[in-house]
């Protein structure tokens, strides 16, 4: 019986030991392996916050990436990610932008700093229209603004019924990546008289911001059958007159069917707007005055976005050989529209053009009383 207890606490020392052994070799592997994952330089024993000015560097650094990445995707452009590198304007001089400061860039309160990742986002605004209405000169002094992201593309998403089948995601995945504070800003100007497209975005989001930029119907049919005509030549093909597609020649009145026309009589196509939407959150550009003094157009449009004040005289800049606004974003970044914009209309008749004139009247004088605006047209 005592040889038994004997031999049975020799057991349990023994297990007791290989126990005490394994611990103690897994304590040494353990912390030969810590070792190894020090980093090679000894660090600061005071961890200090990094200051305002590494904080926006940072951030700053890391929209670039993005931006890149939207640059690949064909949802930016190599002037964006220029103009945002940090080492371009200058973002490592603190005086120079004031980040010593954190009450001016309020960057040391937490609560006063939102530092979200960028995501795509749906619009809260949409350019609607008009074809030739000067949306793509709209949406590029827009995106002056720093609360505002373009969709560099017309995504077709509304009046497209293919791409209106591919669903919200497959739209929301076109959009550019932006902060939750600014406003992504997409246009497509067959919205405005495409039928179904009113009551689409509606059910998208009903209370969404929509803007229509307009220029005199005359000069904006004119201006649609240029851009065609333009099209049609680059392929050697030949094309009507201006004259024999604006006026039917079996009647001499003017061809309501061309499309061209057709377009330029606002009011039919807006009211169709009207059903889904209050006035309120609609907005007109003047686009004649956009071309000449574009500035006054813009600030209508900051406080119609309920947008800061931000873009200014100093932002534009009149070119003298293309005869229009370009583009300021910063000293070191300037940029004008493609060369396609701004083309020169061929002559048209003059009787022609006063019938169209005279066409029109009624509608615009309808489209002054719908929008409260009145446009110096003839």
């Amino acid at each position: 019986m005592l040889l038994q207890q004997q031999a049975l606490l020799r057991q349990k020392l023994l297990v007791l030991g290989s126990l005490a052994v394994g611990s103690l070799l897994y304590l040494v592997v353990r912390v030969g392996s810590l070792d190894r994952l020090q980093p090679s330089c000894p660090l600061d024993g005071s961890l200090r916050p990094p200051d305002a000015g590494q904080i926006l560097l940072r951030s700053l650094q890391f929209k670039r990436v993005l931006l890149l990445h939207e640059l690949r995707k064909g949802n930016g452009t190599p002037e964006q990610v220029h103009l945002r590198d940090p080492e371009k304007v200058h973002l490592q001089d603190p005086e120079k932008v004031h980040l010593r400061d954190p009450e001016k860039v309020h960057l040391r309160d937490p609560e006063k700093v939102h530092l979200n990742a960028p995501v795509q986002q749906l619009p809260r605004a949409l350019i609607v229209g008009v074809r030739k209405g000067g949306t793509r000169a709209l949406l590029e002094m827009l995106n002056l603004h720093p609360a505002v992201v373009k969709a560099s593309q017309e995504i077709h998403f509304f009046d497209n019924d293919q791409n209106y089948a591919r669903g919200i995601d497959w739209y929301r995945g076109k959009m550019p990546f932006s902060f939750p504070h600014q406003i992504t800003i997409e246009k497509s100007p067959a919205y405005f008289i495409t039928e179904e497209v009113p009551e689409r975005i509606f059910k998208m989001n009903s209370s969404i911001k929509l803007l229509v930029i307009v220029r005199e119907p005359t000069t904006r049919a004119v201006s649609d059958y240029t851009q065609v005509l333009e099209g049609k030549e680059r392929k050697n093909k030949t094309y009507h007159k201006f004259e024999e597609l604006a006026v039917d020649e079996a009647t001499c009145e003017v061809n309501t069917k061309y499309k061209a026309v057709r377009t330029s009589i606002y009011t039919h196509h807006l009211e169709r707007w009207l059903h889904y939407f209050p006035a309120e959150q609609l907005h007109v550009v003047d686009g004649d005055r956009l071309i000449s003094d574009p500035l006054p157009e813009l600030q209508l449009v900051e406080r119609f976005l309920h947008l800061p004040a931000a873009i200014s005289r100093s932002n534009l800049y009149f070119n003298a050989t293309r005869g229009f606004y370009c583009l300021r974003f910063s000293l070191l970044f300037n940029k004008c529209l493609a060369g396609s914009k701004g083309r020169t209309h061929p002559a048209v008749d003059a009787s022609v053009v006063e019938k169209l004139r005279r066409f029109f009247h009624p509608f615009n004088q309808k489209f002054y009383q719908i929008t409260g605006r009145t446009f110096d047209w003839p």
